[in-house]
């Protein structure tokens, strides 16, 4: 990726901020790489999470194929990451792609996640097509 990811005009974006503690501080001083992409999954699922109903969590589940990460810019003890996600227009059979940023406090941007998703069937652990619900649910 080269360009800064933003969600499209008009597309739904969940938010949710994150508070480095000090097992996430490197040898650096700032947040280390690897958390960042922590955020990345945490701020995914509780994305689903606070879209799909009960029934639906017990019966689907999203696992990780791919993340392609950019780091640009450190974030420091204390200063809070501002996360926004959103997926991607439509899905691709059973594969959602999802879209995250991890801003600075200032709004720069600190880390960029353009990540792949596939939705299991909970009962078989197969993959499964998106059905047109789910993705309505986050259109």
């Amino acid at each position: 990726m080269t360009r800064l990811l933003e969600p499209p005009e008009g597309r739904k974006v969940f938010r949710l901020d994150f508070e480095p503690t000090a097992a996430d501080i490197d040898e650096n001083g700032h947040v280390n790489n690897v958390v960042y992409l922590r955020w990345a999954q945490d701020l995914g699922v509780a994305h689903w999470r606070s879209l799909a109903p009960p029934e639906a969590q017990a019966a689907w589940a999203w696992i990780a194929l791919r993340h392609e990460v950019d780091y640009r810019r450190e974030l420091k003890p204390g200063e809070i990451a501002r996360g926004r996600t959103w997926v991607a227009e439509a899905a691709q059979g059973p594969r959602f792609d999802r879209f995250i940023r991890l801003d600075h406090p200032d709004g720069q941007m600190c880390a960029q996640v353009h990540t792949t998703w596939v939705l299991i069937e909970q009962a078989t652990g197969r993959p499964r097509r998106v059905p047109d619900w789910i993705t309505g649910m986050f259109a």
